[in-house]
């Protein structure tokens, strides 16, 4: 009896122990999940990050061009090198492709809207990078907080339409042109109406800084030897001759701007300081220099002729101060300061500096200026066309002139760096660049564009004379007379954004 008494026992204990356990198992109630939802408080692709009330877009493009008589980004062969020089080695066409992505986040406080942006380039670029590699590079990288900008972005000198220009080319000069950011702290108030001003503090190594000639060195003259570091294109605005000091105090850059349905105005001022280096063979150096750079642009929307047209117009003045009213941004990236073009036996040539200076002498400011228009049209929805067109000048007065004919005198040639000598020259090396283009596009379907344009450039000399002695890359030694020369280039572009 008590054996089957604890068989008994034993079993309800046994299934209490099992039932026991199949309850531990049961699941207990899950979480609800967190769908991702659309944020339309900041347009559309917006959408908040689970668990938090932050708002992200991310977005970007994949852009192939195509350039044709001309270095990447579409840039005249006005730099020298052998498509400058018109030498058979020189490339007809040259590829480049681009991925660009793009986050933005939003998040709502009591001090307003905190901001990030970040915008990425993955690039192949033919004859930059071998078969399989590759360059990266930050344009834009921004907080923005209570009316504070911090970080890398549009310059507050150019106008708020930088990044709509309706071309390809980066090569187009169109003043300023800082389309891949400056590194900034800025403070933008608005007052209501579409009314706003801002203050800023940039950095102006390296888009800002012209080039500082010391006369004392030797200057590469119009065409840099091929593989010589100190040549111009070596890296950005360093070039043999360029005595540019370290950047002490950052350039102070302010605007007020008015944004309304029909488009826009924007005044734009900034100073510049300029450091330079010690003189030739000394540890003195002249003092520091201070230039000033002001802007002016309308844009008008919506015109009479069609649905979408625009007109956009930008004037630009700057002495002590020549990248914020030409050449700026990637127009010059390779050139440092130099545009040289040479056809049979003539050539063009000059130099956008900020200054230049002798032997225990002070600097001498350049003075720079430049006017650029954009009208694009609508045909209908799918079809656009726009023109084009810029004048940009250089000058340097009387002392600057004699500053630089001296870097030319039979002696200060630096054998094997393709200078040569300047006789029978005017000895003004004021000069300007006239420009004028057209590109149309078709958008077969939203957010898919393909393009084409052609741009006609004309570099005016003041100088004359003839160059002895000079070598260019792809060409025998030779003479060249110094004369006007003409540019023409083009490009084609596919772009899928998303």
């Amino acid at each position: 009896m008590k054996t089957i008494k604890g068989l008994i026992l034993g079993s309800a204990a046994g299934i209490l122990a099992v039932g026991g356990a199949q309850a531990a198992d049961l699941p207990v109630k899950a979480k609800a999940v967190e769908y991702v939802k659309v944020c339309s408080l900041y347009g559309a692709g917006f959408y908040y990050i689970p668990g938090t009330d932050t708002c992200v877009k991310i977005g970007g493009a994949i852009r192939i061009d195509t350039s044709f008589n001309a270095n990447n980004y579409d840039t005249p062969f006005w730099q020298g090198g052998a498509g400058g020089a018109g030498a058979w080695t020189q490339d007809y066409y040259i590829t480049r492709q681009r991925i660009n992505l793009t986050t933005d986040t939003r998040t709502a406080t009591e001090y307003g809207v905190v901001r990030t942006y970040a915008n990425i380039q993955f690039d192949f670029s033919q004859n930059r990078e071998s078969i399989a590699g590759g360059f990266t590079e930050v344009d834009y990288a921004f907080i923005q907080f209570a009316g504070f900008t911090f970080g890398k972005a549009v310059s507050q000198f150019d106008p708020q339409w930088a990044l709509s220009k309706p071309t390809i080319s980066s090569g187009f000069m169109a003043g300023s042109n800082n389309t891949t950011g400056i590194p900034q702290l800025a403070y933008t108030a608005s007052f209501g109406n579409g009314v706003s001003g801002t203050i800023s503090l940039e950095n102006a190594s390296p888009y800002r800084n012209a080039g500082l000639y010391n006369n004392g060195l030797a200057l590469v003259g119009p065409f840099g030897a091929s593989g010589n570091t100190g040549a111009y294109g070596a890296t950005s605005n360093t070039f043999a001759g360029n005595s540019y000091g370290g950047n002490h105090i950052p350039d102070i850059v302010g605007n007020l701007r008015l944004d309304q349905a029909w488009g826009s105005l924007h005044f734009g001022a900034a100073m510049h300081t300029i450091t330079p280096g010690f003189y030739a063979g000394s540890t003195a150096h002249p003092d520091d220099s201070y230039g000033f750079a002001v802007n002016g642009a309308v844009e008008f929307k919506n015109l009479p002729t069609g649905a979408g047209d625009s007109l956009k117009l930008e004037a630009s003045y700057g002495k002590g101060a020549a990248k914020y009213a030409i050449a700026g941004g990637t127009t010059d990236t390779s050139g440092g300061g130099r545009f040289a073009k040479v056809s049979g036996d003539s050539m063009a040539f000059g130099y956008v500096l900020d200054g230049i200076y002798g032997t225990n002498g002070q600097i001498e400011q350049s003075e720079a200026w430049s006017v650029v228009g954009y009208f694009e049209h609508y045909w209908n929805p799918a079809w656009r066309t726009s023109l084009w067109g810029s004048y940009s000048s250089i000058s340097y007065g009387d002392g600057g002139n004699a500053l630089l004919a001296a870097a030319f005198a039979p002696g200060r040639t630096i054998p094997g760096s393709n200078n040569g000598s300047l006789v029978g020259s005017t000895n003004n090396f004021d000069f300007g660049i006239a420009q004028i283009g057209t590109r149309t596009a078709w958008t077969p379907v939203k957010n898919l564009t393909l393009s084409a344009e052609f741009t006609y450039t004309r570099l005016e000399q003041n100088l004359g004379g003839i160059v002895t002695g000079a070598t260019v890359p792809g060409r025998a030694a030779q003479s060249y007379s110094v004369s006007d020369q003409n540019l023409y280039n083009g490009s084609v572009q596919i772009l899928r954004s998303f």
